[in-house]
């Protein structure tokens, strides 16, 4: 398989090459069976655009999408009637799992004799307990520090102050039934309606439990594939041998321009398909955490060292022009009153096709943002 076969696969698979369909459900975009990040300006809301969804900027459609905290402890959209699913899929696969999921907060843990899913769980039933009512971070925080001992807490350099450790505060939220109130800076925590008892705390899994509805690894394989067992281990935060022990049964090993990868035996026959054609280009503004954008195949989606180091700077992330599956330059917006502007970089010439569609895209961001185009 070639670099332009997966970028053309993934942009068909993950429905980039949509239309808007005014009619077209807000559920209905395949990114959220994964989350689609909500991070910032546009974040979520313009994924969904982005794949022909009928949504608009600060209009968060509350009875049918839901904001949590999730794969990497980033706020992420989902399917409000699914966030069940969700919860379960995102258990750690193991308690070495969980411990790399927390990243410096399992080492406490692990020295009181604290098994890290065991601080999740508690985390996750101390935190449903104290959210009452909608109750901002900064708020909660503070409550959390008051009720948890001191391994689940340490000195912050940079408030000058003690607080639970961030990883294990993030990711405890969910398995505690608790969903993030869209647009709220800062972040505002409030019960998910109707969540089950019996599902707070549920953090560890059982080794005879059913495969997971919402599989995190097939669904990297389906969006982002082919991957190999690391890359999907980046990507969730997870040990790589805890995803190799969860490798699909029906994952089929292909070459992409000579590395080795896996796909869904099901996915084979569109990836060969997803060849170049003889079509008007496809041309879309990706926002800075877009999923497209979030494999960790980064040498394939940007060949080229000091471009990636361009598209994934450490601080400040552009957005990426997509033409066909292929990011040909970056984007940022610049907006002035009621006119939004956008910052091109074009990393080759373009055709006239491809600088008309970005002006059409630029004229939809702007009024998905509800602005005139500048």
């Amino acid at each position: 398989m070639s670099r332009d076969q997966v970028l053309r696969y993934r942009l068909h698979v993950q429905q980039l090459d949509r239309p808007v369909d005014p009619a077209r459900a807000v559920t209905d975009a395949a990114v959220l069976d994964l989350g689609a990040q909500d991070t910032g300006p546009d974040g979520a809301l313009w994924a969904l655009a982005a794949r022909g969804v009928p949504v608009q900027a600060r209009a968060w459609p509350q009875d049918d999408l839901a904001l949590v905290w999730s794969l990497r402890g980033a706020p992420h959209a989902y399917r409000r009637d699914a966030l069940r699913d969700v919860q379960a899929a995102l258990r750690p696969f193991s308690d070495a799992d969980a411990g790399a999921r927390v990243y410096d907060a399992a080492k406490p843990l692990r020295a009181a004799g604290i098994r890290p899913v065991d601080g999740l769980t508690h985390a996750a039933r101390t935190m449903r307990t104290v959210v009452t009512e909608p109750t901002v971070k900064g708020a909660l925080s503070t409550r959390m520090t008051q009720e948890l001992p001191e391994p689940y807490v340490r000195w912050c350099r940079a408030c000058r102050a003690t607080h639970m450790w961030e990883m294990t505060f993030r990711l405890a939220a969910l398995h505690g039934g608790l969903e993030l109130e869209p647009g709220t800076s800062p972040p505002v925590v409030r019960r998910i309606p109707g969540w089950p008892a019996s599902r707070v705390g549920s953090v560890e899994r059982r080794r005879s439990a059913r495969p997971d509805v919402l599989d995190p690894v097939r669904l990297l394989l389906h969006l982002l594939g082919p991957l190999d067992p690391k890359h999907v281990a980046v990507f969730l935060d997870a040990p790589v041998a805890d995803v190799r022990e969860r490798w699909p049964s029906d994952a089929v090993d292909v070459e992409v321009d000579g590395a080795p990868r896996s796909v869904l035996a099901a996915d084979v026959d569109a990836l060969a398909d997803a060849g170049a054609r003889d079509e008007p280009p496809v041309v879309r503004l990706l926002g800075p955490y877009d999923l497209f954008l979030q494999s960790r195949d980064r040498e394939t989606l940007v060949p080229d060292a000091s471009r990636r180091r361009t598209l994934w700077p450490v601080l400040g992330r552009p957005g990426a022009v997509l033409v066909d599956g292929d990011v040909v330059g970056t984007w940022r917006p610049r907006a002035k009153g009621r006119r939004l502007g956008l910052e091109l970089d074009p990393w080759l010439p373009w055709s006239r096709d491809v600088e008309r569609a970005v002006d059409v895209e630029h004229e939809r961001l702007a009024e998905f943002r509800g602005l005139e185009r500048a």
